[in-house]
């Protein structure tokens, strides 16, 4: 008979102990300045090792919206990122599709260079970048004041200014975070079968019955992953938004933490905890709802 060698418990436990013991300490490392935020969030003397609360308040979020401008960041944040990334899904879902069903001998290419812009790091192209904006934002303002005058064209130039506009910093964050949504979204697109369009043909839909009915439903997964990678990506980005805006009224969070801390002659952790926090909540709420849909995305998708 031949002997099977079966390892004891005891010496196949060892490696998951070690595995999970060396994943807790770096959690628990990575977790630190999260709890030192939420506290001293609440601390109404908050300092700046991690300690508990000695008095317990919520008066530092209510400074946030009192004493400055708060709510102005809060809006400008969502409204400019909320923008970019819905512009990225649209365009990402749509290219995604075409360079997934196209069979062209340019298309790695152009999928390799797409690349460039994402590994380019963005202060190698502020100054180009600028230049460009600036010559568009001149020329756009041109026309605007032929028709409108004063305040007026300010108003509108706010909006769609290329500089110092929403306009411009929602175009510029959509396309750093384009090409990896590209790529995301055709990758999803390969591994969706094509019974699904050629069964929707059969039965007669048109193109945009096939685009509603069919694809949208199917590529949700990775529409959300797409657009979570994007959103999370333009909410930390604060260069951008440094070199593009200089009115107060349209600062975004990043910014209105950053003068905030300069602002002041004694750093208060407090104050600067609860603009943090306000800050990564957004980022971790939206995470909360792809998860579902990064598990399905990169696990393969929709299977045939």
């Amino acid at each position: 008979m031949t002997d099977f060698a079966l390892d004891k418990p005891g010496k196949s436990r060892r490696p998951d102990l070690m595995a999970y013991a060396t994943l807790s300490l770096i959690s628990a490392f990575c977790a630190v300045p999260f709890f030192w935020v939420l506290l001293a969030s609440l601390d109404g003397n908050a300092q700046l090792f991690l300690s508990w609360p000695r008095e317990w308040t919520l008066n530092n979020y209510v400074r946030v919206f009192a004493e400055e401008d708060g709510a102005r960041w809060v809006f400008n944040s969502l409204f400019v990122v909320g923008s970019a990334t819905l512009l990225v899904m649209v365009l990402a879902g749509l290219g995604g599709y075409a360079l997934s069903r196209t069979r062209a001998w340019w298309k790695q290419p152009f999928l390799y260079a797409i690349l460039l812009i994402r590994v380019l790091p963005p202060t190698a192209l502020v100054v180009p970048l600028y230049k460009i904006l600036l010559t568009l934002n001149n020329i756009e303002g041109n026309l605007v004041r032929v028709f409108f005058g004063g305040d007026t064209a300010r108003a509108i130039m706010r909006w769609i200014g290329f500089i110092d506009g929403y306009l411009g910093l929602i175009l510029v964050l959509a396309t750093m975070q384009l090409p990896l949504a590209l790529w995301i979204m055709k990758t999803f697109f390969d591994g969706l079968p094509r019974d699904y369009e050629e069964a929707a043909v059969m039965d007669g839909a048109t193109m945009l019955q096939r685009i509603r009915r069919v694809l949208i439903p199917l590529a949700l997964p990775g529409l959300a992953a797409a657009g979570l990678f994007a959103f999370i990506s333009a909410w930390g980005d604060f260069l951008l938004p440094l070199i593009l805006l200089s009115s107060p009224e349209l600062q975004t969070l990043p910014l209105g933490l950053f003068r905030a801390f300069l602002r002041v002659n004694t750093i208060d952790y407090g104050f600067l905890a609860a603009l943090a926090f306000i800050y990564l909540m957004p980022a971790v709420i939206a995470f909360g709802f792809a998860r579902r849909f990064l598990v399905q995305t990169f696990s393969g998708g929709v299977k045939g």
